[in-house]
């Protein structure tokens, strides 16, 4: 991970659960004497994560609705890090405003930008739902809802155009894309995952699987998957140069940056690509600018 992420340790779990005590319901000693719980169990995995909420971050409550995904902390706070290091080498510091787009209902990259680096936000998505449960989350702990607001796309085939505003200015944006190419992907993913978890996988139906580990359909696939739709951000981003300093996403998958750098290039864009590694997960930020 990111040296500057506070997630680079193992888990103290007597800590998390002073900080959340209903984590305690669903963590045992594991293989040598190993204190853990089921990574397969959606709720202790939410438990989990709020507990690091609570703990790290000072949030007072945090919670998203059935079957919405459940953002891994460690692994979206190192986002936030690696997009600090970009704006400090501009030597953009303060007074950071950053869109985060395809907020979910977890709103979590806002509510960490804001209490890592005290960044200003604003987060959007196209899911009533998801924004209804991103503004609880908002105001939930004193202190975020004066620097995060939620904004509704009204439009599904637009990126920027109608949340982006005539006066807005955005150091950044960030977004963590649909990367399945259909629904039948998204579970064939998600019983990858789950072999991967080995013996604490339970037994489920693919039913079950979508419910339980799915997500709702736009946090997990679109037509063309992840590589047409930051394609489809790239040409958009042009109509936004001015408003934007570094447009920013995340690339799951190695083998569609070729299309990515493609559509980059004959667009004339500025861009980098930075590695990010969590544990034996490897993905990308693709960072560009005109």
């Amino acid at each position: 991970m990111h040296s500057n992420n506070i997630h680079n340790s193992s888990y103290d779990f007597n800590i998390l659960i002073k900080a959340h005590p209903a984590l305690s319901t669903f963590v045992y000693l594991g293989k040598a004497d190993v204190t853990t719980i089921n990574f397969a169990d959606t709720e202790a995995v939410f438990h989990l994560n709020k507990a690091l909420l609570l703990h790290h971050y000072g949030l007072t409550d945090w919670n998203i609705p059935p079957h919405y995904l459940c953002p891994p902390i460690p692994g979206r706070a190192d986002y936030i890090h690696y997009i600090h290091d970009l704006l400090t080498e501009d030597g953009v510091e303060t007074n950071v405003k950053g869109l985060d787009i395809g907020v979910g209902a977890n709103c979590i990259y806002p509510i960490l930008a804001n209490r890592i680096y005290n960044w200003h936000m604003v987060g959007v998505d196209i899911d009533p739902a998801a924004i209804a449960s991103a503004k609880k989350n908002v105001i939930a702990t004193e202190g975020i809802k004066d620097a995060v607001e939620i904004r509704q796309q009204p439009n599904n085939a637009n990126i920027f155009e109608g949340v982006i505003l005539e006066n807005d200015y955005f150091h950044f944006t960030m977004c963590n894309p649909p990367f399945h190419n259909s629904e039948e992907d998204a579970v064939k993913g998600t019983l990858r995952k789950l072999r991967n978890l080995g013996d604490q996988a339970p037994a489920q139906s693919k039913k079950e699987i979508v419910l339980n580990f799915g997500g709702q359909a736009n946090e997990l696939w679109c037509n063309g998957g992840e590589a047409l739709f930051i394609k489809r951000m790239i040409k958009q981003s042009v109509a936004f140069k001015t408003q934007v300093g570094w447009f920013t996403t995340l690339v799951s998958k190695k083998e569609n940056l070729a299309a990515i750098y493609k559509q980059l290039n004959k667009l004339k864009a500025t861009h980098k690509t930075i590695t990010m590694e969590q544990g034996h997960k490897q993905s990308r930020m693709i960072a560009w600018k005109f």
